[in-house]
């Protein structure tokens, strides 16, 4: 049985002071929590006997086996499934992102975790290791946010920092910062490179002025057909979609990338 005092500190991770403090967060779910052990350090793993036969070894500082309405107590979810974990923040260095090699993603102001999660499972499966956030984004640790990425966190170092320093460093070395605007220019007609930063706005400001004077390069994603009247823009997890799939279309064509 999971006593009170558990779910009591499970519960007190949804708050982002209290998984700053214990350097903590939650991720729920059979795949999920699967896919997270071999990545990340558990600090607590409960979960039904039946979840816990198909892991073999599992570690864990602390295990406990549990039963259905222990897990329901505990979770998140409205429909919670086998096993809930609670595993050590890592300490990812924005250092580490080489946006004169690479793609980096940098995110400003996005507040909905779910579009956080989405956007962090497109950089995995795009191939793009690196999201360096402005400061107002939202917790990657969230537990909506985890959820929301699928896994993808295993995969892809997501750092906070003041994306204006960020950016300014990035230009004054010469590296393309690219940006989507509605005044920008065709996305499919440009040369675009296979390294550099790109840069993705809040839900529904965009990318504020600040950031957008160290944008170098400005890009527009068109509707079809041109004329046809449709909605102001594009959802900010669909529009990271669209433009990375481009970007890797494109280095796919190597080496003129046009």
């Amino acid at each position: 049985m999971l006593s009170k005092n558990k779910i009591k500190y499970i519960h007190s991770l949804e708050l982002k002071k209290n998984r700053i403090a214990e350097r903590a967060f939650v991720a729920e779910g059979n795949k999920l929590v699967a896919d997270m052990l071999p990545f990340f350090a558990c600090k607590l793993l409960v979960a039904k006997p039946c979840w816990m036969a198909t892991q073999g070894d599992i570690s864990a500082e602390e295990l406990l086996v549990a039963e259905e309405e222990d897990i329901r107590k505990a979770s998140f979810l409205k429909n919670p499934q086998d096993v809930l974990a609670v595993f050590a923040m890592p300490d990812w260095q924005i250092e580490t992102a080489s946006p004169q090699q690479d793609l980096v993603l940098a995110l400003d102001g996005i507040q909905d975790p779910g579009n956080l999660g989405t956007i962090i499972r497109l950089a995995d499966w795009f191939g793009i290791e690196h999201i360096v956030c402005s400061k107002d984004t939202a917790d990657v640790f969230n537990p909506k946010v985890v959820q929301a990425t699928m896994g993808a966190l295993a995969h892809v170092k997501v750092c906070y920092t003041d994306l204006e320093t960020y950016l300014t460093a990035c230009r004054k070395q010469s590296i393309p910062v690219y940006g989507t605007f509605l005044d920008g220019e065709n996305m499919y007609d440009r040369t675009i490179s296979s390294r550099g930063v790109i840069v993705m706005g809040n839900e529904g400001n965009g990318i504020r002025p600040e950031i957008e004077a160290l944008v170098s390069e400005k890009l527009y994603i068109p509707n079809y057909p041109p004329e046809r009247e449709t909605a102001e823009s594009l959802n900010v997890a669909i529009a990271t979609a669209v433009v990375c799939a481009e970007f890797r279309r494109r280095e796919g064509m190597k080496p003129d990338l046009k």
